[in-house]
């Protein structure tokens, strides 16, 4: 292996964009494959006689392999580069979403499930990384804003073509058109990303110094984005497993009505992670601080989600849709906020690390409150519980980052 150096030729700026257009296509992908299983809901439980505590477990599969995943992604992305790592995780979650089309247990629904977590997980960890090794300070939240709203392209298109799809084409076309779609961008990936050169020189010869997770939990930059994606991931993962399911309970929508509630939603939360994309950067040229800049745009996003629970109150879909797509659209800025504070304030040869750890944290709370909705719908309780907990939880994390970390000071400026 080499070791890295102070200097290094920047990328041209055409291949920076390359690079942006593929991770914003790679992540859209990503999150097609995992949310299509959330969309057949109504179909895979008639065939498959699932319960409301049966199908929490399958998206409890999919949180736990994640998470045990990120205990070595992170060290995975740094030690073998984005280009390696993102390229083989596509293929390997591709191949996964197509197995889901041959299943026809509820054991082999689990395995592929399982591994597509794993290799799914490899996608935040590897963006993040991306943005910190090609992207200079100023282009870097632009930059993670437009990555960061690839998954609501993914969730807005997935909502409009699937249920169509599967009910021309039965749900199993479903899983393999899309897997299928992996293996065309994967091309793209290998001819695309060549004329990359990180920002940081690489000296032939050398070796670069080995991650130690001692040196990275003894680091208070480190457990203030560990902090602040278990308070916030959770939201989101219970959101988009189970809105689709809350818009056919709560308003008795049927499969085919699903889409246009549903892309509205995630219509929303693209522009909540491309605002947060632009508003930092205009923070900055007023003259804030890199510290006061990022928190005010959390705050921002954070109040903007106390609203949500009035959504199971909505008197139709389409108000809630509303409701629920402004606390995506926090969401988003919120989340773009973090991934950006990672990439400014973690030296970057840890970057990869120190999301996959935040990640970790993010799909075991993702775990519990899928778990806790599905305990909560079969004994009656309903949704409340955990639109209560969404309100809260981004004042919570900013309120942690702010106890761990008073001041942000960039790595890099």
């Amino acid at each position: 292996m080499a070791e890295v150096s102070a200097s290094a030729a920047p990328t041209d700026k055409g291949a920076r964009w390359l690079l942006i257009a593929l991770l914003f296509a790679g992540t859209a992908l990503n999150y097609v494959d995992r949310q299509v299983l959330a969309l057949l809901k109504p179909t895979l439980e008639a065939e498959f006689g699932w319960s409301d505590t049966d199908f929490a477990h399958l998206g409890s599969v999919f949180q736990l392999s994640a998470a045990g995943a990120l205990l070595f992604v992170g060290w995975f992305v740094d030690k073998f580069g984005v280009r390696f790592a993102y390229g083989l995780a596509v293929a390997v979650w591709s191949l996964a979403g197509i197995c889901h089309a041959a299943a026809r247990t509820v054991s082999q629904f689990v395995i592929a499930r399982a591994v597509l977590a794993v290799a799914e997980s490899v996608n935040t960890p590897a963006a993040v990384k991306a943005a910190a090794t090609y992207l200079p300070l100023k282009e870097r939240s632009l930059g993670l804003g437009l990555v960061n709203t690839a998954p609501n392209i993914g969730a807005i298109l997935t909502p409009l073509l699937i249920p169509p799809l599967a009910l021309a084409f039965g749900w199993q076309s479903a899983f393999i058109i899309t897997g299928a779609l992996g293996f065309i961008w994967l091309g793209f990936w290998i001819a695309g990303t060549r004329r990359l050169k990180p920002l940081i020189a690489v000296v032939p010869g050398k070796p670069v110094a080995t991650i130690k997770w001692s040196e990275l939990l003894s680091d208070r930059r480190s457990w203030a984005v560990i902090g602040a994606k278990a308070l916030t991931d959770c939201v989101w993962w219970f959101l988009l497993f189970w809105t689709p399911d809350l818009f056919a309970r709560v308003f008795r929508m049927s499969q085919a009505e699903l889409g246009g509630p549903i892309a509205l939603i995630y219509t929303m939360a693209a522009l909540g992670a491309l605002s947060s994309g632009l508003l930092f950067p205009r923070l900055i040229e007023r003259g804030m601080s890199v510290n006061a800049a990022r928190k005010s745009s959390m705050l921002f996003y954070a109040v903007l989600i106390l609203p949500i629970s009035l959504a199971l109150t909505a008197s139709s879909p389409w108000t809630a849709a509303l409701l629920i797509g402004l606390a995506l659209f926090a969401h988003q800025g919120f989340s773009t906020n973090i991934f950006g504070m990672t990439a400014d304030i973690v030296p970057a040869a840890r970057v990869g690390s120190v999301m996959a750890a935040g990640a970790v944290a993010g799909n075991l709370t993702g775990l519990g409150i899928i778990e806790l909705t599905g305990w909560s719908l079969t004994n009656g309780i309903g949704y409340w519980p955990m639109f209560a907990i969404a309100s809260g939880a981004y004042l919570a994390a900013l309120a942690l980052i702010q106890l761990i970390l008073p001041r942000l000071v960039a790595e890099q400026e």
